[in-house]
């Protein structure tokens, strides 16, 4: 990943960083990391903690880190396209997808830890209407015109876009195993 990409993702999450957390190991913080993606994915991955600092250097193109939100212990890889999403919606700033992006969380969200469906900036996700956590899946982002056709409720079955209305929209895959499925208040 550029330089310029990395400090535009640190500026985007910093904001999100936990004051008094506990320290976590940065063994532990890589394992999780890693664990987000087949071994073909992130054997070469860099590792990068949610304060920017990397943990691991890479080789692959392809950036894991240990959590989604700072401390939700939801482990992802991206790809470019997908890190550099990640920094739009970090900074509340215009995204346009030109090229295919994707996204691998194999572990799934936690309980507890899932995002509001219709807006990545809602003030509360957990009280959020449209909450949803998704057990393992994958993240694809395409161009805006090809999520045409593609459900926007979590509730169907199958893949579904979140964030629709907004710069972010990207379509969901769940690839639950029995236990981990998707997750919403209705």
């Amino acid at each position: 990943m550029n330089i310029r990409l990395r400090l535009l993702l640190l500026m985007a999450i910093a904001p999100l960083s936990a004051v008094g957390m506990a320290e976590e190991s940065k063994q532990a913080k890589i394992a999780r990391a890693l664990s987000a993606a087949p071994d073909s994915v992130s054997a070469q991955a860099t590792v990068m903690d949610g304060d920017g600092t990397i943990l691991q250097e890479g080789t692959n193109g392809w950036t894991c880190l240990p959590d989604t939100l700072e401390g939700d212990k939801a482990p992802m890889c991206n790809d470019e396209t997908w890190m550099e999403m990640m920094t739009a919606v970090g900074s509340q700033s215009d995204f346009v997808a030109d090229k295919i992006g994707i996204s691998y969380m194999l572990q799934g969200e936690p309980t507890g830890s899932g995002v509001s469906n219709s807006s990545p900036h809602h003030p509360n996700h957990k009280q959020a209407e449209d909450y949803v956590e998704t057990g393992p899946h994958l993240m694809i982002i395409v161009p805006k015109a090809l999520l045409k056709g593609i459900t926007t409720d979590p509730n169907e079955g199958g893949p579904y876009v979140m964030w629709a209305d907004t710069p972010y929209a990207h379509i969901m895959v769940p690839v639950a195993l029995e236990g981990k499925a998707v997750i919403t208040k209705q």
